[in-house]
């Protein structure tokens, strides 16, 4: 079996965190098992959806690393869905409700008045085909219900939640057309994993009823149904998914300066029983996905540890896989020298007048401007072939006397106008002879 999953948006906005985890697991899912991972735009809203946020989508999965292998639009597939519903009409699967939303809203709160479940009560179903053609006579068109069948629990296995069990009696059959003739998310959902043939489903924990009614769906038009994944929703580090982080998309997190794939390791693995780390690439995190290791209880997305995890991940990036978005001034040897200090790649370039342009001169006072200009005539003595940072504080601590930070600060301030930065052992070499002797100078005057 070749494994098959999809990622299903609607495109009446831009993704948020919470959709880009769902994607991530669907392809990480179909990697592991060297499958495909399919796009499906649930478009069948034409009012809401636009081509711009369709577009949006695509190119932010693109930057997640998360390409599809293939797309399919909902909007271009009503006859499919037509002949199947047919199909399912003729078997008696499906039935007209005529309704109104008034009518259904009077209905709930008279069971919710005597402490019911908001059922509903089939009343439909008790019409005789002359009081249908009455009220179709009068204009009023109906929706359509899927009828589920009542006489056994709906059961399967979840891979995260395990043995699922619900009671179908407890439950409206859901309406899966509009009168409009428009189609709601539950049934076109059914019909297009069975003609994409998409084996697996990961998808939240809020779709799980939806699951056991799609179950009936599925065996309705003669199809074996995927294998679902209900993973735990995402809350925030106060207990709860704020507003402000269900609306961060692709677009904020690279503001932030965010790598993808340090988004794309904390998001396959909060909720998890395994460690949320650096890693080199979406290999890793696909290799290792287990969805028995999925916990039940809310994941819990940090901004801040993100952030923590997208600077350890820069600290290991390779030159190669940041040249085309450093300046030209941070070449292969000083990348490494740098990265240590950063905490997103733009930040490269607040280093780049250290390495070769011209910095402030610290104010100093008259004590630290002659230890300056002691500094800057032992460096233009010293032999820079092997280590000049050693041998000019060596030399300095011996002629001034100065050791710990009154022997090193003046230094580095002097040099890169700042108080913390690289190690100054790797970055003296790069700074250079003349323009150490030359800043050490400037400082002491």
């Amino acid at each position: 079996m070749t494994v098959v999953t999809r990622f299903a948006p609607s495109p009446t906005g831009r993704l948020h965190v919470g959709n880009l985890r769902t994607a991530l697991h669907n392809w990480l899912w179909a990697k592991k098992h060297g499958g495909r991972c399919l796009l499906r735009l649930d478009d069948t809203d034409l009012a809401r959806s636009t081509v711009e946020f369709a577009d949006a989508i695509q190119t932010d999965l693109a930057w997640f690393g998360t390409a599809p292998d293939g797309m399919v639009r909902q909007s271009e597939r009503f006859d499919l869905y037509e002949r199947r519903f047919e199909e399912l009409r003729a078997a008696g699967h499906v039935y007209p409700a005529y309704e109104t939303q008034d009518e259904l809203d009077l209905k709930r709160k008279v069971l919710a008045g005597r402490g019911l479940p908001p059922i509903y009560d089939r009343a439909a179903l008790r019409l005789s085909d002359e009081e249908r053609a009455a009220l179709e006579a009068k204009g009023i068109a109906p929706h359509w219900r899927f009828k589920l069948d009542h006489t056994a629990p709906i059961a399967w296995y979840d891979l995260v939640r395990g043995h699922q069990k619900i009671d179908p009696a407890l439950q409206s059959d859901p309406v899966i057309r509009r009168a409009d003739g428009s189609w709601l998310y539950m049934l076109p959902s059914v019909i297009d994993d069975i003609d994409m043939g998409v084996t697996h489903v990961v998808r939240g924990e809020d779709h799980v009823t939806n699951t056991g009614l799609q179950l009936q769906m599925f065996a309705a038009l003669g199809a074996t149904a995927p294998a679902f994944a209900h993973e735990a929703l995402l809350v925030g580090s106060e207990g709860k998914l704020s507003k402000r982080l269900g609306s961060l998309g692709a677009d904020a997190f690279r503001e932030e300066g965010i790598e993808p794939l340090a988004l794309a390791a904390l998001l396959a693995r909060i909720g998890t029983s395994d460690p949320v780390e650096p890693v080199t690439g979406l290999d890793t995190l696909s290799e290792t996905l287990d969805f028995a290791r999925f916990g039940r209880a809310p994941a819990r997305f940090d901004l801040e540890e993100l952030k923590a995890l997208n600077a350890k991940m820069i600290h290991l990036l390779p030159y190669a896989a940041v040249a085309d978005r450093l300046p030209s001034a941070i070449d292969a040897a000083a990348w490494p020298v740098i990265a240590p200090n950063l905490t997103r790649i733009d930040q490269a370039s607040d280093w780049v007048a250290v390495l070769a342009g011209e910095i402030d001169a610290p104010a100093v006072n008259e004590e630290d401007g002659a230890y300056l200009a002691t500094a800057a005539r032992v460096a233009a003595e010293i032999d820079w072939s092997a280590e000049p940072w050693a041998a000019l504080t060596n030399r300095l601590k011996q002629e001034t006397g100065r050791k710990g930070k009154g022997l090193f600060l003046p230094l580095r301030q002097a040099l890169t106008g700042h108080d913390h930065g690289p190690d100054m052992a790797s970055l003296l070499p790069l700074i250079g002879q003349a323009r150490v002797v030359a800043r050490l100078e400037r400082a002491a005057a």
